[in-house]
């Protein structure tokens, strides 16, 4: 293969490279290209949907509730049912986006979000609103390493963190859009049907998504592992493309092509690759036990401890009035999720991700001791321990193992076994989220939020200390070292 010219690079080498002043001197940084930031854009919009319809459903619950005359158990049936389709659609999505692509599959999983969220809007009932829900999240799981991948695997390694985390971050900027979405359609429309609505909202957005995915490039990285070296140069070509050009000629080395492509999930328990499997999949299951309990029950758990729960609503008026006010308080702590994810984007390039998350899973355990303590007091300390409690525990846990898990189970692994890994993580992760949604309900009246809130406590030292214990430090490394590490 004639170079042109050109000496032969991976396609890392080609993404990290950076031009140079006519005399030599390096360049310190290279502006991102125009399909780079295309890719980027798209695919935080994924975790925008996320945080939108999962938070929106806290908000949409006791209207659907109220609707189909939902039990208690089906209630939590609702709430678990967007949760398991992501725990579903992870691991099989993320697996299909090894082996069919990348590309291919950040396009599928948005087009089937879109479709289910339309059908979301007319369920005739509790049955089909369960199945429509399910359909979402598996659309939603599949995003999850794909996204990440598709990503990392496009951008220079010195800003991969902090353009993954910015990119995560628009999931809590769906946690508020949702909520506050939610709020703002039940102050202007009080009907029992607005749930309807607040979903509607989302259709027309994720169609433009849909549509804006069809002209990304797929994964140079995932094209020269398959081998197909002309595709991977042409990809590289598109993702950096710019004027003036630079580079002018792609030529890819050929060393890493066609190895070990054909992969499975037993792979991710043998060797090397075991370590990162816990490292990625144990914490993140930790972490979710607090994270979606806490974010989808706050107003409710509000609600309770501050002693304005009512054993039973008076009627629809009443029922519109409490959850208007439950969106109101939830709204004002999802703020600090945003806070958070600043903090983490600013940091995990240079303080690193293991430390953030181990610092972040103490805190979380600050802040919901400090929850737990206010149970047992009145009036204004009572309430200031709450939101405090709350307000820490929403800061820390996306400032450190609600990013750093998502950004650590998509860079431990090889890129081989890259979305399969991170998908399994993410899968794993969400049956700790589904378990709480589904029991949390249950468990916040039959033992109390006190007693619930300090076994979450322990939840969160137990994560801090198996990241440390199996830690793998991924901060300024290249991804194409974890090829090299699975040898």
């Amino acid at each position: 293969m004639s170079d042109g010219g050109a000496s032969p690079k991976t396609v890392r080498g080609y993404l990290d490279e950076t031009p140079v002043w006519a005399d030599g001197t390096p360049v310190a940084d290279a502006p991102l290209t125009r399909m780079q930031k295309r890719i980027w854009l798209l695919a935080a919009a994924g975790k925008f949907f996320e945080g939108l319809v999962v938070f929106m459903t806290g908000v949409a619950l006791p209207l659907i509730h109220q609707e189909f005359g939902l039990s208690a158990v089906e209630n939590g049936i609702v709430g678990a049912a967007t949760l398991f389709g992501i725990l579903v659609g992870a691991s099989t999505l993320g697996d299909l986006a090894d082996r069919l692509g990348r590309k291919t599959v950040f396009i599928v999983e948005m087009a089937i979000f879109s479709l289910f969220l339309v059908l979301l809007t007319f369920s005739p009932g509790f049955v089909w609103l369960v199945i429509f829900l399910f359909g979402m999240g598996v659309a939603l799981g599949g995003d999850y390493p794909t996204a990440h991948l598709i990503i990392s695997e496009s951008i220079p390694s010195r800003v991969r963190g902090r353009l993954v985390l910015g990119a995560f971050g628009f999931q809590a900027l769906g946690a508020l859009a949702g909520t506050g979405i939610g709020y703002l359609i039940l102050s202007n429309l009080p009907e029992i049907g607005a749930w309807r609505l607040m979903y509607a909202t989302a259709v027309v957005p994720a169609l433009l998504v849909v549509i804006g995915r069809l002209a990304v490039t797929e994964s140079p990285a995932w094209l020269l592992l398959r081998g197909r070296y002309d595709k991977a140069e042409e990809a590289t070509g598109r993702l950096l493309r710019r004027e003036p050009p630079y580079p002018k000629r792609i030529v890819l080395a050929e060393g890493a092509a066609g190895r070990g492509v054909e992969g499975g999930f037993r792979d991710l328990f043998q060797g090397p690759a075991r370590r990162a499997t816990i490292l990625a999949s144990v914490p993140w299951f930790l972490q979710d036990l607090g994270t979606y309990g806490i974010g989808i029950f706050t107003p409710t758990i509000l609600a309770l401890s501050l002693g304005h729960e009512k054993a039973h609503a008076t009627g629809l008026t009443d029922v519109i009035r409490r959850d208007i006010a439950a969106a109101e308080g939830a709204a004002f702590l999802d703020i600090l999720l945003i806070v958070g994810i600043l903090a983490a984007v600013f940091l995990a390039d240079r303080f690193g991700r293991i430390r953030l998350q181990v610092i972040g899973f103490i805190g979380c355990a600050a802040g919901l001791l400090l929850a737990a303590l206010s149970t047992g007091m009145t009036g204004t300390t009572q309430t200031v321990l709450l939101f405090a409690g709350f307000m820490l525990f929403n800061f820390m846990t996306n400032m450190g193992p609600n990013a750093q898990t998502y950004l650590l189970a998509g860079e431990v692994f090889p890129t081989r076994v890259r979305g399969r890994g991170a998908g399994f993580a993410a899968s794993f992760a969400k049956v700790g989220a589904v378990t709480t949604v589904f029991l949390f309900p249950v468990l916040l009246h039959r033992i109390g939020a006190d007693l619930l809130l300090a076994i979450l406590v322990g939840s969160s030292l137990l994560g801090a200390a198996i990241t440390w214990h199996y830690r793998i430090e991924t901060t300024g490394v290249s991804l194409e070292t974890m090829d090299r590490a699975d040898g």
